[in-house]
């Protein structure tokens, strides 16, 4: 078994979807009109302002993903998923550790994400990772309460 993380490639557009959908709708959330703008253009809201995403490969299978949306001195994470049977590789762990590479060499001062509090498994890794929790701010997002960043 290899595994591998990548950056995202025209040719992964429909496995991006695959991969986003499923986990909106194994989380029980809507598809909100900034997940379909994302899942539909990931290069135009991604890539063309700065950001990067990155894509989990087991075997040449897409089976994870994670993007990095530019924002002012740092990045958001967004759209971090791994599936089931893929779980438990460390793959989220190595998706994380690329957005913070590519922010790193980007001289970006932190990386900020949204999440929901239904899940803990997202959100005990992002603590691992030396995430603090933040107050709620603004967002486009119904299903976010959990709000963290992490500064380098």
């Amino acid at each position: 078994m290899s595994v591998a993380i990548v950056d995202y490639r025209p040719d992964h557009a429909a496995a991006w979807a695959r991969l986003n959908e499923a986990w909106l709708a194994e989380g029980g959330f809507a598809i909100e009109a900034k997940d379909r703008r994302s899942i539909d253009d990931p290069h135009g809201v991604f890539i063309v302002g700065g950001g990067r995403i990155f894509i989990a490969e087991r075997d040449g299978e897409a089976v994870g993903c994670c993007a990095l949306i530019r924002i002012p001195d740092g990045f958001e994470v967004s759209k971090m998923t791994v599936t089931p049977p893929a779980r438990g590789l460390g793959l989220a762990r190595r998706l994380l550790e690329a957005c913070e590479a590519a922010a790193r060499e980007a001289e970006a001062t932190h990386l900020y994400l949204e999440t929901n509090s239904a899940l803990k498994p997202a959100i005990a890794l992002y603590e691992s990772f030396g995430f603090i929790h933040q107050s709620p701010r603004p967002t486009p997002y119904a299903r976010a309460d959990v709000f963290m960043e992490k500064r380098f």
